[in-house]
């Protein structure tokens, strides 16, 4: 994979290999050249599909590669759902580092899905499927163990999206920046706010956050 990258995209390995030492983070160089790929098909696609707000590749590693890998210990589970992907944040590079999990992109944006497509098949990544749709048409029946988004606008409409395709076990992440006292508010019973916790994320100057929202009670039929 690195010998068709570009050297604008190479360079970025050490830097790379540092923020991910930073999130501690371990991966083979394989999965290291995947990420790298990925930025370069994002680079590439953006030109005609405005997927990101810039094409530096620096950039996109710091604000946008790194950023979706800082909450990768918050996964739970071997099915996750990212909501509204976009260009396939944070979803793919989440299933570049994670293998084992399975992990559905849903958007209803077909330029975007289309690029995903790409992604998928230049990258390899078996474990990622995708999903042209709207969350509030798509529904499956196992339920996932973790449903998060990036790009939500409010809590309350992640947890009005995600509940019913949330497993009986499973929790809702929402990546944030900072947050109102008022948009926690939304979150009302049966579901909770677990935890708000300030992700750590290399090269980042903006704050951070990563909301976990939980089920308050098992369902019925599961037992605690």
């Amino acid at each position: 994979m690195s010998a068709g990258l570009p050297p604008s995209i190479v360079a970025l390995r050490e830097e790379l290999a540092s923020g991910l030492a930073a999130l501690d983070i371990e991966l083979s160089p394989p999965h290291g050249d995947a990420l790298l790929g990925f930025i370069d098909l994002l680079i590439r696609w953006n030109r005609a599909y405005n997927l990101t707000g810039t094409s530096d590749p620096r950039e996109i590693l710091q604000r946008h590669l790194l950023d979706s890998l800082s909450i990768l210990p918050f996964l739970q589970g071997d099915r996750v759902l990212d909501i509204g992907t976009g260009a396939g944040l944070p979803g793919v590079p989440l299933a570049i580092c994670c293998p084992e999990r399975e992990f559905h992109l849903l958007d209803s944006n077909g330029k975007k899905m289309r690029f995903l497509f790409e992604v998928k098949t230049r990258l390899r990544l078996s474990n990622l499927v995708l999903i042209h749709g709207r969350a509030e048409d798509y529904r499956y029946e196992q339920g996932f163990d973790t449903v998060l988004s990036r790009a939500v606008a409010s809590l309350g409409d992640l947890v009005r999206l995600s509940a019913p395709l949330l497993g009986p076990t499973g929790c809702m992440l929402a990546m944030k920046g900072k947050l109102a006292a008022s948009e926690l508010a939304e979150v009302e019973p049966p579901y909770t706010v677990r935890s708000v916790q300030t992700l750590q994320v290399p090269g980042a100057n903006a704050v951070r956050q990563i909301v976990c929202i939980d089920h308050d009670t098992p369902q019925d039929g599961h037992n605690p």
